[in-house]
């Protein structure tokens, strides 16, 4: 809908892994160049980790279109809970070869045989196993196996592992995988993308679908989006999708950071931005949030002339909203200040943090007198019924 609106020839922000929209940010650029000093050493282990959505997947898709199929076979899993002999005939599957489903040995035998021919042929052998934190040290004890199988002194079989942080430190710590560990000859963990990349990040997208200025983005926009996905690539591409719909909606061509606010509160009340949830809508950019809901309950739940009415609702969102409005733009405001001003000094620092804990205070001090107000007239309300 919104790209037939906004004259895109794609979906930009579609959260399927797509390497035609790969952007190359520092923590990707630098997972290349592991990837790309482990490749050639052509042996052991690679790992890349990540949060959810931070681009792994994106980032071997984007690697496998730079491969010669002429000069490496490569061999995809995306696992679940597999014990070792799952493991294996798995493996053995992913590769193309035809195996018994509980004949293990011969699933080893046929893998060899693979490898061998493939090295004959003058082919490397590439193994990607993505979402590798779920798989039992029995399956990854099957793997560094897998890793023993040698032409005369050259290895056959090369593994990728994709994984959660938390396969990075099941990694690290147990004792278990400690002859895996030392196969490993290159790895990196994949972080956030820093604020000053997401502007560059959603102009990339947006004009590989064919984008022409149209809908123009306002700067503060850039800062909101990052501090509501913390740089998480599908964090952002889903915000970004909501925004540009609700741009179509509304027929509106100039989006800022007010529309990804209310694109943001959409996700939520769809029950679509669980992913986003705190960083979407902080305390300190709508402190009457959930005192309003709170307020919204009693008066459903009130049973007497003392309840909260929807005109005494709406009297304090729009008392409020005014509120957060302006406190949204002081932050924006001071963000700026911030990034213009890295280096200017620490006496610089000392006063925006000074700000910064001014903000704090005030919209804690807002949200317990609004509190109390809906307490009292809780109570009163209680009383009456």
């Amino acid at each position: 809908m919104y790209e037939t609106f906004y004259n895109l020839s794609d979906r930009p922000f579609q959260l399927t892994p797509d390497p035609g929209y790969y952007f190359e940010s520092l923590t990707h650029k630098k997972a290349l160049s592991y990837l790309g000093y482990g490749l050639n050493q052509a042996e052991g282990f690679v790992v890349i980790t990540g949060e959810i959505g931070a681009g792994k997947s994106t980032l071997v898709a984007h690697l496998r279109r730079k491969l010669d199929a002429d000069d490496m076979v490569v061999a995809e899993v995306v696992t679940s809970a597999l014990d070792g002999e799952e493991m294996i005939l798995v493996v053995a599957r992913s590769f193309g070869l035809e195996v018994e489903s509980d004949d293990k040995s011969a699933a080893l035998a046929a893998i060899e045989h693979f490898l061998h021919e493939q090295a004959r042929e003058g082919r490397r052998c590439l193994l990607i196993v993505d979402e590798a934190q779920n798989l039992s040290i029995g399956a990854l004890e099957e793997l560094r196996m897998l890793s023993n199988f040698q032409l005369g002194a050259h290895p056959l079989l090369q593994t990728l592992l994709l994984g959660q942080p938390e396969f990075r430190q099941l990694l690290a710590q147990s004792p278990e995988l400690e002859q895996l560990r030392q196969r490993v000859i290159a790895a990196h963990h994949l972080d956030a993308m820093q604020p000053g990349e997401v502007e560059p990040y959603v102009r990339h997208r947006l004009q590989h679908a064919g984008w022409d200025g149209d809908p123009a983005l306002d700067k503060g926009l850039f800062t909101r989006l990052h501090r509501a996905t913390g740089g998480i690539p599908r964090k952002i591409n889903q915000a970004m999708t909501r925004l540009l719909l609700l741009g179509a909606v509304e027929e509106r061509h100039d989006l800022d950071a007010e529309a990804l606010d209310a694109a943001l509160a959409d996700l939520e009340e769809a029950g679509t931005g669980e992913e986003l949830g705190t960083a979407a809508r902080p305390d300190r950019s709508a402190p009457a949030a959930d005192a309003v809901a709170r307020a919204r309950q009693s008066e459903q739940g009130a049973q007497g002339p003392g309840g909260l009415t929807e005109q005494q609702i709406a009297a304090i969102e729009q008392a409020f909203r005014q509120r957060d409005r302006e406190l949204r733009q002081l932050r924006e405001e001071i963000a700026r200040l911030h990034e213009e001003g890295l280096g200017a000094g620490s006496r610089q620092d000392e006063r925006l943090a000074a700000i910064e804990a001014r903000l704090d205070e005030q919209e804690e001090t807002l949200r317990r007198v609004l509190s109390l107000a809906i307490e009292r007239l809780e109570s009163d309300a209680r009383e009456a019924a």
